[in-house]
């Protein structure tokens, strides 16, 4: 295992301070969404503090994002939710929580150990934009009653778009102070911002910001318990002084089947939203992420935050995004966080407890609206309509319908619209001229009619196969039209064949055959070599048909089309007036 710094570079002062200035500004933030997400799953809040200490830690322990941020998130609190909805006894609810995260631990470590993590990288980057973007709305969505003051009305089983119109239709009164608390948030983030940036000092806006609105809201008296026990504005809430401690979970078996289900979902998902994350952050860093080593992290965070009675997480959007807009530089910043949550837990707690939720509104604003990269945005909107729709339909299901399955969506319509692409086979006509030039044939390039060569190039896997049938009948019925005798097929620049396309060639073949014309196959590559020794071609076709791949491009084409001239030669019908090479070392050059 790696250290969580690059040993190739010193970790200097000024890099420990950036880190520790991000994990104390995720710090704040963890704090209360631990306890907003556990109250999610139907657990006590203590659960939530605890993953957002224990799962934190190991996770950036293990990872291999510099700042993926792990702990308990929204979408797998909705999960946990659903999978402990059958447990009736909140005793029976917690071990089963425990129990539910170490499932969760122990089937992403094997993904991890079966290296299933690399499938990831072909999620489309227009994936993740529309997550990004999606998520970003969502995020500032979700923060408009506590900006406003207002109670959080609706389901969670609700769009986010209707539980924000509950909220502003049955909230009850919208408060003036706490929209003066996060309006000044915000203005006091942003010039702290520009400040910073002017004189480069350390990267405290957010905390600095966040440490002065809960000053001006205590020194007001807004966010201190009045004689009713009621504070004028909504604050975080009290947090318990204890810390996680080591804990093995009653073991049921009968319990196991019922939270199997649960738990492959919490362990995909976990995985998939972690490892956007990691990557959507990836391509401002330009980081390479190892994707199976990020997935034993997720794994082994979930799994030893299972016996510290850690609700199970992931890669949080929201704070793995301020962790780098907060000058973050390596996976220290989320270790500083951890421990930040579990000193302000144990010592702090009665302080940290009147921080305004105007306040963290405010700041998860700027969040939000960072998210979202509109350059790219619109770069990737104006590339293609392929491009487009993935980047819409992905956004639009995160606002519409959730933000986990927004990715899942979105996976499945990249490669719903990448199989027809890549299933495109393509071919083009090449001819040799008079001087001896082998090249692609041009609208007014007299037709070929001793010897045809095409250049054929795409996927020969089973859903090109209606495109090779048919390009093979067409050159088939070319030659027979023409009364050619020789064909050369270049497949060089074909790839990943299998049974159905070679049994489609190997029909051509053979039909050619019954035809009198000869088809040789130039620029063979190794892999397509091997399925056609497979399949036992040599028995019936003669080596001297096959040009295997060579290390010049054209090597293998030339000398297919200069056998077959050869062959024209000894044949009795020499239609074409072309002068051909005198000795086979001669070449063809091919444009």
């Amino acid at each position: 295992m790696s250290l969580p710094f690059n040993l190739k570079f010193q970790y200097s002062a000024d890099t420990a301070r950036r880190d520790l200035v991000a994990g104390a500004t995720v710090a704040a933030i963890a704090i209360p969404q631990a306890m907003a997400y556990a109250l999610i799953a139907g657990v006590d809040p203590r659960f939530g503090l605890y993953s957002a200490i224990v799962v934190t830690i190991v996770a950036s322990i293990f990872g291999s994002s510099s700042h993926l941020i792990n702990g308990p998130t929204n979408a797998i609190s909705l999960l946990i939710f659903g999978a402990l909805a059958s447990f009736d006894e909140r005793f029976d609810s917690y071990q089963a929580l425990f129990l539910l995260g170490i499932i969760v631990g122990v089937i992403q470590t094997l993904i991890a150990v079966f290296k299933l993590g690399d499938l990831t990288r072909y999620v489309s980057e227009s994936v993740i934009l529309g997550f990004m973007a999606g998520a970003g709305l969502l995020v500032g969505i979700g923060q408009v009653g506590n900006f406003l003051g207002a109670a959080k009305k609706g389901t969670g089983d609700q769009s986010a778009l209707v539980q924000l119109w509950e909220t502003l239709t049955k909230g009850g009164p919208f408060s003036p102070n706490a929209v003066l608390i996060g309006a000044g948030t915000i203005v006091l983030a942003l010039l702290l911002k520009r400040v910073i940036a002017k004189y480069k000092l350390p990267q405290m806006d957010m905390l600095v910001a966040l440490v002065v609105a809960s000053l001006v809201a205590a020194f007001f008296h807004w966010s201190l318990p009045g004689a009713d026990g009621k504070s004028l504005i909504s604050v975080v809430g009290k947090v318990p002084a204890a810390l996680p401690s080591f804990h093995i979970p009653e073991i049921n078996f009968a319990w196991i089947t019922r939270l199997l289900s649960g738990a492959l979902a919490i362990s995909f998902l976990g995985l998939l939203e972690a490892l956007a994350v990691a990557k959507s952050i990836s391509t401002y860093t330009r980081q390479p992420l190892d994707y199976n080593r990020q997935c034993l992290a997720e794994g082994v965070a979930n799994l030893v935050g299972g016996f510290f009675q850690s609700l199970p997480g992931s890669g949080s959007l929201t704070r793995s995004s301020i962790n780098y807009q907060a000058g973050a530089i390596t996976r220290l910043s989320g270790i500083y966080s951890g421990i930040i949550v579990a000193l302000v837990v144990l010592l702090f707690g009665p302080y940290a407890r009147f921080i305004p939720k105007a306040a963290l509104a405010g700041l998860l604003f700027i969040t939000a609206a960072r998210l979202i990269d509109w350059k790219r945005l619109g770069y990737a909107l104006r590339s293609s309509r392929f491009d487009a729709a993935l980047v819409l339909i992905t956004a639009f299901s995160a606002i519409f319908i959730s933000v986990d399955l927004s990715i899942l969506i979105g996976v499945g319509l990249s490669i719903i619209l990448f199989v027809p692409r890549a299933s495109k086979l393509t071919s083009r006509e090449l001819i040799v001229t008079k001087e001896r030039v082998v090249r692609e044939r041009l609208p007014d390039d007299p037709a070929a009619n001793s010897v045809l060569i095409y250049d054929l190039e795409g996927e020969l896997f089973f859903g090109a196969a209606p495109d090779l049938d048919h390009l093979l009948e067409t050159i088939k019925e070319k030659a027979l039209l023409a009364e050619t005798s020789y064909i050369v097929l270049r497949l060089r620049r074909t790839r990943n064949a299998d049974v159905v396309s070679v049994e489609h060639l190997e029909r051509f073949l053979r039909e050619s055959a019954s035809h009198g014309i000869t088809v040789l196959l130039a620029g063979v590559r190794p892999d397509l070599a091997k399925i056609l020794s497979n399949v036992r071609f040599d028995r019936w076709l003669p080596s001297d048909r096959i040009f295997l791949e060579e290390e010049k491009q054209y090597s293998a084409t030339l000398k297919a089309v200069r056998y077959a001239y050869a062959l024209l030669k000894q044949s009795k019908d020499q239609s074409e007036s072309i002068s051909f090479p005198k000795a086979e070392e001669e070449l063809y050059y091919l444009v």
